[in-house]
């Protein structure tokens, strides 16, 4: 088993990352939360295979826990939903003593990571990510939130968990498309910190990953406990891709794109705005448009997208300050900065490349 500790300012926590932990979930996260009535979020894919054993690992541990499954897929991020769980979960007699599980992918991470900011002004909750993206990015650091029908995860709040199980084992059990789609965010850490690991990818899917996962949830950790609420700018450097590509999400409706489809396309258009705006080599725009490729995730949009209702989605994004675009651009692989400089004819460019990149 890997631990690794997210030292913050108010708290702290680990993320243990090893196969087979899913099954020690009740176990693990006794150490940190008293025993009690809990509430197991997850969606209708995930229950079907590690429901039961995160259940018995609970139960065995003095946990009394309540199942609530929500439809899979980006759909059940929103206001609604989580307005249900919060109704079933006092309908189903939880207070402010207990405790809540996020079983799943990115979206059970943010959507019961937000119910449990938000239920009885805060609960604590443990994250159990069980897709690439959820592993590598999203259960680590705190950030939850619901979708609008003009942006993505613009309502939420910064609740970190009191812990993170990150089991490896969970992954074997996902669709080819569900599992490439989470290297988009291990390329992000590899272009704006760590190089190397571009070099340390897999080539299928039997390849171990205990120790990628390691490498990006501490490339994670690093910024997040050095700028837990975004406060001087170097947690936006996270966004990279992310800015376009939450515009492209939106404009697609969310099921169109898988989260790290859209942030593929991000990528690229991140690139190509640092090759015009940052200096970056265009050999490196072609190196990493190729490993995408490779990895079978898209790296051209859709003529039915319409670029204006993708400009018009990231003009509503949170990333927007005091009505400036801001976008994360790279010099050279391995670092990054965040740019105000970026106008919406060079977005609307960045886009319009995206239709046939070279």
């Amino acid at each position: 088993m890997i631990k690794l500790p997210i030292p913050l300012l108010h708290t702290s926590y680990e993320v243990l990352i090893g196969k087979g932990l899913i099954s020690q979930s009740g176990e693990l996260a006794a150490k940190v939360l008293v025993p009690g009535r809990c509430a197991v979020v997850t969606d209708s894919n995930v229950a079907t295979y590690y429901l039961e054993p995160t259940l018995a690992s609970l139960q065995t541990a003095g946990f009394d826990p309540v199942t609530f499954i929500v439809p899979a897929g980006e759909k059940s991020k929103s206001m609604s939903q989580a307005e249900d769980l919060c109704q079933q979960m006092i309908a189903a007699g939880m207070d402010r003593k207990s405790s809540l599980f996020a079983l799943g992918g990115g979206v059970i991470g943010d959507l019961a990571g937000f119910v449990a900011a938000i239920f009885q002004r805060g609960i604590p909750f443990v994250q159990l990510p069980t897709t690439i993206v959820a592993q590598v990015d999203s259960s680590v650091g705190g950030k939850t939130g619901v979708n609008t029908s003009t942006g993505k995860n613009l309502i939420g709040t910064f609740h970190q968990p009191r812990l993170v199980i990150a089991d490896p084992h969970t992954l074997e059990t996902l669709p080819d498309r569900e599992y490439w789609e989470g290297f988009a965010e291990i390329i992000k850490h590899a272009i704006i910190r760590d190089a190397s690991m571009l070099e340390s990818l897999p080539t299928k899917r039997s390849d171990p990953l205990a120790s990628l996962i390691a490498r990006n949830v501490a490339i994670k950790a690093a910024i997040v406990v050095a700028d837990e609420k975004e406060e001087n700018g170097l947690r936006a450097l996270l966004n990279f891709g992310h800015t376009l590509g939450h515009g492209i999400e939106n404009a697609a409706g969310y099921g169109f794109f898988l989260h790290g489809e859209a942030i593929s396309l991000g990528i690229i258009a991140a690139l190509w705005l640092s090759v015009h705006h940052a200096g970056l080599s265009d050999s490196i725009l072609q190196q990493i448009t190729q490993l995408l490729l490779a990895l079978a995730l898209p790296v051209t949009l859709p003529n039915h997208i319409d670029t204006d209702s993708i400009l018009t989605s990231i003009g509503k994004d949170k990333k927007f300050e005091r009505g400036a675009m801001r976008f994360v651009l790279t010099k050279h692989l391995g670092s990054a900065y965040v740019s105000s400089e970026i106008t919406g004819q060079d977005a609307r460019a960045a886009i319009e490349y995206l239709r046939t990149p070279s």
